[in-house]
């Protein structure tokens, strides 16, 4: 079993190779219609070619290239109301045979919206009436019959990946634009997610005096919640914070403390976040710090909330 999974992955791999030597002028006049593409770019193919086809089609459009899959089958019964002059068809058949593309082909060039052929044959009548041929031929399938599509979609989804990535350098996209894209990721939240999506508010943020007694703030972090409590001038200017750290160290030290003012106790001048700034800047400060608790201050540096390692765990930033 182990060998022929090898012989299957190294006859994909050699046919790869085989496509990096062949690409040629036709895939930068794909590109440079792609480019110009003021539509969407329209991705049809049948069978395993239109499975390829729906993932190219993702591609493209999680990359900033708007597009869609339109099924050839469906096409010719309506769904042909999908393509417009503005957009560029991307038509995949291994033979270029493909009955059900060949009969789109006509329609497409009454509308006159260019066609991008992706192809195994050159000669193929699908190659002859498009506007550009992608050659993703190859001289053997991995299916041991020679039947099932296995390296001929391997390279079809290689050349559809190799457009995709050519697309986004040329347009200079860029890691934000695919967050924009993908608000539900990973990514998404740890590039568009702000301080203000996470800090804690209100109740949920301790505020006390700088003369507030150890044992009352401990009370207001306890009904809070929290763990830690931001302190204050008579100016509601972030001055300091206490955290259970705070008081473990006193404790160690064997000192009376709950009947103390927390400004005895706090830490002094802590590093602070601004709210507009992004989730991912609050969770590096905190872990170059180690700290687990980041206040977060306005312009004028007063405190309108903190932030909780906890928080940004829930929020999937970590």
């Amino acid at each position: 079993m182990i060998k022929s999974a090898r012989r299957v992955i190294q006859m994909e791999s050699h046919a790869l190779r085989e496509l990096s030597k062949s690409l040629d002028h036709q895939f930068a006049k794909a590109v440079h219609l792609l480019l110009k593409c003021r539509g969407r770019v329209v991705v049809t193919g049948m069978g395993k070619p239109g499975l390829i086809g729906r993932k190219i089609s993702a591609t493209f459009a999680s990359t900033g290239t708007p597009s869609l899959f339109m099924h050839p089958a469906e096409a010719i019964h309506g769904d042909f109301g999908m393509v417009v002059r503005s957009d560029v068809v991307l038509a995949i058949s291994n033979s270029g045979q493909t009955e059900e593309i060949l009969r789109l082909i006509p329609m497409i060039k009454r509308i006159g919206a260019p066609v991008i052929a992706l192809t195994g044959e050159r000669n193929s009548p699908l190659a002859k009436n498009s506007d550009c041929v992608l050659y993703v031929g190859v001289s053997k399938e991995a299916c041991p019959m020679g039947l099932a599509p296995t390296t001929s979609t391997t390279v079809a989804l290689a050349m559809g990946d190799a457009l995709a990535v050519a697309l986004i350098e040329r347009k200079n996209f860029k890691k934000e634009d695919f967050a924009l894209l993908h608000p539900g990721g990973t990514l998404g939240r740890q590039l568009l997610l702000k301080v203000t999506d996470v800090m804690r508010t209100g109740r949920s943020n301790p505020v006390l005096k700088s003369s507030t007694k150890i044992k009352d703030v401990l009370i207001t972090i306890t009904k809070s919640h929290a763990g830690a409590a931001n302190i204050v001038n008579g100016h509601k200017k972030l001055i300091g914070i206490f955290t259970d750290g705070d008081l473990r160290r006193a404790f160690r030290k064997k000192k009376p403390v709950l009947n103390e003012p927390v400004s005895q106790l706090m830490t002094k001048k802590p590093k602070t976040i601004k709210k507009d700034q992004l989730a991912t800047e609050a969770l590096r400060v905190m872990e170059d710090l180690e700290i687990d608790e980041l206040p977060v201050v306005d312009e004028l540096g007063r405190c309108v909330g903190i932030v909780d390692i906890q928080d940004l765990l829930k929020a999937g930033v970590i």
